[in-house]
């Protein structure tokens, strides 16, 4: 990845967000992702990219690291599905994962 897609949150915004926002705006690029990748190979690559830069400033978030192996194994996953599939992902799969997410971003 040589772009940088959220240059806003590069800089810093992002690590004042709340894990659930967080986890929350990881769960919208992977859905566009998702929608993306049987339409559009072009704008499926630009939303796996933009899922794995979150992804990757969320890893590198210290007040993450207790969820570091959690965070690695999606990243894994996420990977998985973008290229092979071994693991057997899916919309619904990711949806389901990221979901609650969404719900605990609004609770707070």
């Amino acid at each position: 990845m040589s772009n940088i897609y959220h240059k806003k949150l590069a800089i810093g915004r992002w690590q004042k967000m709340s894990f659930f926002e967080q986890m929350a705006n990881i769960g919208s690029e992977v859905e566009r992702s998702a929608n993306w990748k049987e339409k559009d190979k072009y704008n499926f690559e630009l939303a796996v990219e933009r899922a794995l830069e979150l992804m990757d400033q969320t890893i590198n978030d210290k007040k993450n690291k207790k969820r570091l192996r959690e965070l690695c194994r999606l990243r894994e996953v996420f990977v998985d599905w973008r290229f092979e599939n071994n693991y057997k992902s899916s919309l619904q799969n990711w949806r389901s994962y990221f979901y609650p997410f969404i719900i605990a971003h609004r609770a707070q």
